[in-house]
């Protein structure tokens, strides 16, 4: 009686990590080619020093606004054009999307600073590896799962926490939250790992290129054509 509850309890995210182990390769070489373009080709880590001096000069505005777009506009454009967002929920869904991924990119950004503090900069795998189980297996779990969980529900429900709370009901939230879990870890572990190899200016830039791209590829491979909120539910648990 137990495992089978068990199986079920964990069969939806094991069916989402195996969905994602593809698409999660996929961005990680991707980041993985950045990250060494950075360190290894003088016009690439040029650019990308430019763009690492716009974040340090605009620090947690260059954050709100840079993940709003990448996390938020560029996805929601797509699955507008493919006609995944119902009507009549265009201009309300937008600004969900906008003032979520705003506020998400300075949570994400204090969570950056906050691990040097206690990490340190350095480039070395014991210091690496912390910042990454500090992400995906404390912040991620205890924090950011539960609460994006929640506010695309209330999205879901038409901004309605009653249809939160009848959602809830038919599914718990920790439920809900380990499922999503395990389509995270399998893409954003290694990528994290990788993002903080870069210096702290350009820690959000790659994060954010990742969560677009992530965004995109979730946005065409998901079986529901016309589920909004499925490509964003497990994006960006970080």
């Amino acid at each position: 009686m137990f495992e089978s509850k068990l199986r079920a309890f964990v069969s939806p995210g094991l069916r989402g990590l195996r969905r994602n182990v593809v698409p999660g390769l996929v961005l990680q070489v991707c980041a993985l080619v950045i990250v060494l373009g950075y360190y290894f080709v003088p016009a690439f880590h040029s650019t990308l020093n430019a763009v690492g001096g716009i974040k340090a000069r605009y620090g947690y505005f260059y954050s709100a606004v840079s993940t709003a777009v990448f996390g938020g506009v560029i996805p929601f454009l797509v699955l507008l054009l493919t006609r995944r967002v119902p009507k009549g929920r265009v201009w309300a869904g937008l600004a969900f999307y906008v003032v979520f991924w705003m506020w998400k990119g300075v949570e994400v950004d204090a969570l950056y600073r906050y691990q040097v503090l206690l990490f340190g900069n350095e480039v070395t795998f014991g210091t690496v590896a912390a910042k990454a189980c500090v992400d995906q297996f404390a912040y991620n779990p205890l924090w950011a799962g539960p609460t994006q969980v929640i506010f695309f529900l209330w999205k879901d429900a038409n901004f309605s926490w009653t249809g939160l709370k009848r959602q809830l009901e038919q599914e718990s939230l920790l439920h809900r939250v380990v499922v999503v879990l395990f389509s995270t870890w399998v893409v954003w572990l290694p990528a994290v790992s990788i993002v903080y190899t870069l210096p702290s200016a350009l820690q959000i830039p790659l994060s954010n290129l990742v969560l677009c791209f992530w965004c995109l590829l979730l946005s065409f491979i998901s079986r529901s054509g016309t589920e909004e909120s499925e490509p964003q539910r497990a994006t960006s648990l970080r």
